[in-house]
């Protein structure tokens, strides 16, 4: 049986599915993404991405220097894509299931709890 993945972790690997991006633009987009529910913070941002890339689910993809620091962009792996299938395919089967037995029930499932009415 797969276990679930964190919130954090789905967040992340989502933010870098289309590009490469470093630590504070993996926040910004997991922020987006999230449509603001996710606001991953510094320290456990970067725990979570030294993890995900000794996991081999993201690899550097480069450095550069901006104001003397460096700055360091992730891009997705081909395992880190897998993980983030199985698990959006995961959560599509527990949200199918859920709707399925609401609908069942009589209630009317929408987009989001504001649309989940009695019937």
């Amino acid at each position: 049986m797969a276990t679930s993945m964190r919130e954090p972790t789905f967040w992340i690997l989502t933010a870098l599915v289309d590009r490469p991006r470093h630590g504070y633009g993996v926040m910004r987009e997991a922020e987006t993404l999230s449509a603001g529910q996710v606001r991953l913070q510094t320290g456990t941002l970067y725990a979570a991405l030294d993890r995900l890339t000794a996991e081999g689910l993201l690899e550097i993809d480069h450095e550069e220097i901006v104001d003397g620091r460096p700055r360091r962009y992730y891009r997705l792996t081909e395992a880190g894509a897998a993980a983030l299938t199985a698990e959006s395919e995961r959560l599509a089967r527990n949200a199918g299931t859920a709707s399925r037995r609401l609908r069942a029930r009589g209630f009317v499932t929408g987009r989001g709890p504001a649309a989940v009415t009695a019937g």
